[in-house]
């Protein structure tokens, strides 16, 4: 056979000898082997897409939505806070790495369309609080987004709206794919209304930053502090009960007038401070008619600012989950009662008193046992801030949180 028909045209001239001929053959087939054998570069995958929606919860909520963001987004995800625009003055979601979206959190047409046009390219929605589940609940419909919902509160207030309530539960439970409760009462309420998953999820409030320096200064105002508040040689009762739209229908605070009674025959009379409608006069009449020891903090002053100098702390309420006043009481050590409801037994353990809703006498009794046992109140000083050193942190609650969302969009 020719050498040019063996080879092909040109012959063994243009392709060398048949050792070099084989040399680049298997040269060749070697490169041929490695680009088959490279993996292809894998696509990045875009950030997880967040939307967080706050309603018009209190401030807990606000700061642990704020809490939340901010720790998502140091994990690499893409946040979206939707809520009132005065929401964003109040607690800076922008500065905490998340985007915000001023929008109504009502279940008007005009928010609907807002929160979908918002949640057009999110992974997951996670809406705190009913009236903002509700809101999610009718911008997702027809969606496959998955919808956490955590219940951070539960409302007592009568009404037209409380009759409308159970409705608005059932329908915010049903539609989410998970509810988180911050307390355990409401994981099981949530369970009630047909959660198709209800789970356990504390929620973390930031710890109060306070420097050494503000703490001297307190230090040394206590007692100007106390003489401005008629407290001086007295002991101070910091009592904060559940705001409602109208004070003259407070049942907290109708409590802790009932209970003052059972402590202003004590010498020397304990203080009571807290905060009401000074203006109210039926009030104020009620207070010097009963000479009860009370004293109505003025228009926008806190009971958790007082706490530096008081006595004992106490918390009235007919549901609460984690109370600002329980949270700074125990933190700083100032003995607490509390009434035993929603839950403030899961926060306080053992560090403070426990009585029932809508006892006077066993408020009045508890206080009346902590101011004659000075030992136990100083164990309780020590129980409390060991306490608040259990509670779940900002990290833990941001991991628990984020685990969820894990769960939730693995196959996307």
């Amino acid at each position: 056979m020719r050498d040019d028909v063996r080879w092909g045209v040109g012959g063994p001239a243009a392709g060398g000898s048949d050792e070099a001929q084989r040399r680049r053959h298997r040269r060749s087939s070697q490169r041929e082997v490695a680009v088959s054998s490279t993996p292809p570069t894998p696509r990045r995958r875009a950030p997880l897409h967040v939307v967080q929606l706050l309603g018009g919860g209190g401030v807990g909520t606000g700061a642990h939505v704020r809490s939340l963001s901010a720790g998502l987004a140091a994990r690499g995800l893409a946040v979206t806070v939707g809520a009132a625009g005065s929401a964003e003055r109040r607690y800076g979601f922008a500065s905490a790495g998340a985007r915000f979206v001023p929008l109504p959190v009502d279940a008007s047409l005009a928010a609907v369309r807002l929160l979908r046009l918002a949640c057009a390219d999110a992974d997951l929605v996670h809406a705190h609080g009913i009236r903002a589940g509700l809101l999610a609940t009718l911008a997702l419909r027809g969606r496959s987004v998955p919808l956490v919902v955590t219940w951070h509160a539960r409302a007592t207030a009568p009404g037209p709206a409380a009759q409308l309530r159970p409705l608005t539960e059932r329908l915010v439970a049903r539609a989410a794919t998970v509810v988180l409760g911050a307390t355990s009462d409401l994981v099981q309420r949530a369970r009630q209304r047909g959660a198709r998953d209800a789970r356990l999820a504390p929620v973390a409030l930031p710890a109060p930053r306070r420097s050494a320096h503000a703490d001297r200064m307190a230090e040394a105002h206590r007692t100007k502090l106390r003489a401005d508040l008629g407290a001086l040689d007295r002991p101070l009762l910091v009592a904060a009960t559940r705001p409602t739209r109208d004070p003259g229908r407070d049942p907290g605070l109708d409590l802790l007038l009932n209970a003052a009674r059972y402590w202003r025959d004590r010498l020397p009379q304990p203080l009571l401070a807290l905060a009401a409608d000074g203006r109210d006069r039926a009030l104020l009449r009620r207070i010097e008619r009963g000479h009860l020891p009370v004293r109505l903090l003025a228009p926008g002053e806190e009971p958790t600012e007082l706490l530096p100098i008081a006595d004992l702390a106490l918390l009235v309420a007919r549901w609460a989950g984690r109370p600002p006043l329980v949270d700074e009481a125990l933190r700083r050590g100032v003995p607490l009662v509390a009434t035993a409801v929603g839950g403030v037994p899961e926060v306080v353990g053992d560090a403070g008193v426990l009585v029932p809703y809508g006892k006077p006498a066993a408020l009045g009794s508890a206080v009346n046992a902590l101011l004659d046992d000075p030992d136990r109140r100083a164990a309780l000083a020590v129980a409390g801030p060991a306490q608040a050193r259990r509670w779940p942190t900002e990290d833990t609650t941001v991991a628990q949180v984020l685990s969820v969302y894990d769960e939730l969009t693995s196959g996307r």
